[in-house]
C-alpha cells in the first residue's frame, strides 16, 4: 500500500486533489457535436476557466494542494520514454487512423515533447494540425477521404469531471473502464500518470483495477459491455466502499472491484446502491453525497425508493455474500457506526428539486467534516444544508455545469483523512 496517498472517507479533510482546468478540448466542442462528447451546450472556454480558476482558489485557500492533470501528463510522458511509447500505441492503430499511416504517425507523436503531446492527447489533432499540406493523405484513403478538421485524435472534454476515470479507495486506486464511447481515452491519459509519473511510479501504488500482472506489466484491458465510472464510486469510511448501479456503472463491475477489494484487505464490505440508468442520474453523486460525518444531501425521488446490496467477502476465494438491505441510509448509517444518518433532502418544491437536482444540487465536495463546495445557483439546496448546520463554499459553474456535473465530479482526492 502507498503510504503518500489514500482516500479514506467522503468527508474527512482534503489534503491533495487533481483537477483539469478547462482547455481545447473545450473549444473543440459545437452545436454539431456536443452531444455526442456528452456536453448539453457548448461553452463560453474563457469564462468557464475563470470560474475553475476561482474553484482552484477556493480549495488552496482551505488548504488542499491542486495539481493539474494535463501538466502531471505532460511531465508523466517527458519523465520515462515507455510513457510515449504506451501512448502513442494505445492511441494510434489501425482502428484510428488506418493501417497506412499507423507507423507514420506513432512516429510523429513520439517525436513531440510532453507537453505538446499531452495537448493533443486530450484536447485531440485534426488532421490539418498533423499535416497541414496533405501530404499525408498520400496512399492513405482514411486521410484523403477526410476534412481537413476531422480528428485524428479526438478531444476529451470530459477530461474536465477528474472524478470518473480514476477513483482512490482507501489506499489502491481504480483505473476505471468507461460506459460511453467519447471517455474511454480518458483511462489512457490517468494510466500514464499513475504508471510513469516519478511522484507516483515510485510510490507502491496498489491498483485495485487493473490489477498489476505478475511480472509487473499493466494493460487497459477490454472490457466490453462493463464499466464503472468514479461519480459512483465513495469510500464512505470504515472499511466500506459504496458504488452506484445505473447508467454509467454495472453490477459486473461492481462485483469485479469488490472482489480486488476483499482480496487486497482494501475495504471489508462495498455497498451496491441501484439507480434508474438515465442521464439527470448519471451516477451515484448527482442525486447523494456526504456533507459531515452523519450527514447527507439526497434527491429523494430517486434516493427513497433505491436498493442497496451488501457485499461480504464469501466463504470461498473469489465469492462473494450478497443481502440486500432494507434501506440504502440504514445501510449506510449502519456501516460508518451511526444510529442514524441524517439526509437533508434537495431544497424547495418539487419543481425547484428537479431543476436543483439537474444543475449538480447534489454533488458537492466536502473539504472537511461539515464543510463543503457548491454551486453559488442551487441556492434552495444550499440554505437548506447551511440551515442543517453545514457551512458551503459557494462557486460559480454556470459555464462549468453544462458538462453535468459539479464540484465532486471536477476533482479526483488522492489524499483524503479518514473519519
Amino acid at each position: 500500500m502507498s503510504p503518500r496517498f489514500g482516500v479514506h472517507s467522503e468527508v474527512g479533510r482534503l489534503r491533495q486533489v487533481i483537477v483539469h482546468r478547462p482547455d481545447v478540448s473545450l473549444e473543440r466542442l459545437t452545436p454539431a457535436n456536443h452531444h455526442d462528447l456528452l456536453f448539453d451546450d457548448v461553452l463560453w472556454v474563457e469564462h468557464a476557466q475563470k470560474e475553475h480558476d476561482a474553484f482552484v482558489t477556493l480549495l488552496r485557500e482551505r488548504g488542499v494542494e491542486v495539481l493539474y492533470h494535463h501538466e502531471l501528463l505532460a511531465q508523466a510522458l517527458d519523465a520515462d520514454p515507455r510513457a510515449k511509447v504506451h501512448a502513442v500505441e494505445r492511441t494510434v492503430n489501425h482502428l484510428t487512423v488506418g493501417p497506412v499511416l499507423v507507423d507514420e504517425i506513432r512516429a510523429e507523436l513520439a517525436s513531440w515533447d510532453g507537453a505538446r503531446l499531452a495537448r493533443h492527447l486530450i484536447g485531440g489533432l485534426t488532421k490539418a494540425e498533423l499535416d497541414g499540406d496533405d501530404g499525408a493523405a498520400r496512399g492513405s484513403l482514411v486521410t484523403a477521404a477526410a476534412d481537413p478538421n476531422d480528428f485524428i485524435l479526438p478531444p476529451l472534454p470530459n477530461s474536465l469531471f477528474q472524478r470518473d476515470p480514476a477513483a482512490w479507495l482507501y489506499d489502491g486506486v481504480c483505473l476505471n473502464p468507461l460506459f460511453w464511447h467519447a471517455r474511454r481515452l480518458e483511462t489512457i491519459n490517468q494510466s500514464l500518470i499513475y504508471h510513469f509519473h516519478p511522484m507516483f511510479r515510485d510510490a507502491g501504488i496498489t491498483f485495485w483495477y487493473p490489477p498489476l500482472g505478475d511480472d509487473g506489466r499493466f494493460d487497459e484491458e477490454d472490457f466490453g459491455r462493463a464499466s464503472i465510472e468514479g461519480g459512483d464510486m465513495m469510500p464512505i469510511g470504515h472499511g466500506t466502499v459504496a458504488i452506484g448501479i445505473g447508467e454509467r456503472s454495472t453490477a459486473h463491475m461492481v462485483e469485479k472491484v469488490a472482489l480486488e477489494l476483499f482480496a487486497g484487505g482494501g475495504a471489508t464490505r462495498v455497498i451496491a446502491v441501484t439507480i434508474p440508468p438515465h442521464r439527470a442520474y448519471m451516477h451515484l453523486d448527482t442525486v447523494f453525497t456526504f456533507l459531515d460525518v452523519d450527514k447527507a444531501t439526497a434527491f429523494m425521488p430517486v434516493m427513497a425508493s433505491a436498493s442497496a446490496y451488501s457485499l461480504r467477502p464469501g466463504d470461498r476465494a473469489g465469492t462473494l455474500d450478497v443481502r440486500l438491505e432494507g434501506s440504502v441510509f440504514a445501510a449506510f448509517a449502519d456501516a460508518l457506526g451511526l444510529a442514524e444518518l441524517e439526509v437533508i433532502p434537495t431544497g424547495g418544491d418539487d419543481n425547484q428539486q428537479a431543476r436543483e437536482q439537474w444543475g449538480s444540487a447534489n454533488n458537492f465536495l466536502a473539504v472537511e467534516p461539515g464543510v463543503v463546495v457548491g454551486y453559488h445557483k442551487n441556492q434552495w439546496t444550499n440554505r437548506t444544508i447551511a440551515a442543517h448546520g453545514v457551512e458551503v463554499l459557494e462557486i460559480e459553474g454556470f459555464e462549468l455545469g453544462k458538462g453535468r456535473g459539479g464540484a465532486r465530479c471536477m476533482t479526483c482526492p488522492i489524499l483524503r483523512d479518514g473519519i
